[in-house]
């Protein structure tokens, strides 16, 4: 005899629709070759802390250990997660290596202990490393190193888009000085207003496409009149016009 199926009961709660993802700060690439010489505890504590600052990861095959895009700005990082002194020679070569690639890059260095940070002293000495060429940042364990990371990267972003900004905020402020400055010279045409000038501008241009423009070119582009037609060619081009007094 077929064995009759019952649905379970009471019924079983269904899941909660997923959250819509919300847009992140940035972009995080780890090195895959970096990734799998780490211990795991710390790789877990790399996606925890990006993911509670809204940042994705990707792993990729890069030369640095990471690279950091956030606010249009790529920062990349060298990150020695233990000092060791026998491997002094391979470290400062590869950053002698890597910042001739990178204009923005750090190199992050987990210092411990004493002997750790004396020996990382002499071997930046001893291999003759510019300083701020690149920035090196001593920290005192892998975790901090990672946090100190991406407030740099964060940092260095949040300065771009703030240059950003500051650079649209001058060109639009040096537009509307020009556009005053536009206006005030075609306003010193007798009979001519700042409706007039600014069809001008929309129709015809600079100042040197309106002085070589034709009165008929004037007359078709615009609404203007005859008379103050005749009143710009007369100006831009009848030295007793333009150089004689006149009352607005």
């Amino acid at each position: 005899m077929e064995r009759c199926r019952t649905s379970a009961w009471p019924p079983q709660p269904q899941p909660a629709p997923a959250p819509a993802p919300t847009p992140g700060r940035g972009i995080c690439m780890m090195s895959t070759a970096w990734r799998d010489k780490q211990d795991h505890h710390l790789i877990n504590f790399i996606g925890a802390f990006l993911a509670a600052n809204l940042y994705r990861l990707n792993f990729l095959s890069i030369s640095p250990d990471f690279i950091f895009n956030n606010g249009g700005l790529s920062v990349a990082f060298i990150f020695e997660t233990s000092w060791d002194c026998g491997n002094a020679a391979a470290v400062f070569s590869r950053v002698n290596a890597l910042k001739r690639q990178f204009k923005n890059i750090y190199v992050v260095v987990a210092v411990p202990t004493v002997e750790q940070i004396e020996s990382f002293n002499q071997s930046y000495f001893k291999y003759g490393m510019e300083l701020g060429c690149p920035a090196f940042v001593p920290v005192n364990d892998p975790e901090m190193g990672f946090e100190m990371m991406l407030k740099i990267a964060h940092a260095r972003g949040v300065c771009k888009q703030q240059d950003i900004s500051s650079t649209m905020r001058n060109e639009r402020e040096q537009a509307v000085q020009c556009m005053d400055a536009y206006v005030r010279v075609l306003t010193s045409i007798p009979g001519i207003d700042d409706h007039d000038a600014n069809m001008l501008a929309q129709a015809i241009g600079s100042i040197e496409a309106i002085a070589k423009a034709s009165e008929s070119s004037i007359l078709e582009s615009t609404d203007l009149s005859r008379d103050k037609a005749e009143a710009i060619i007369r100006f831009f081009r009848d030295p007793q016009f333009y150089l004689s007094p006149k009352i607005n």
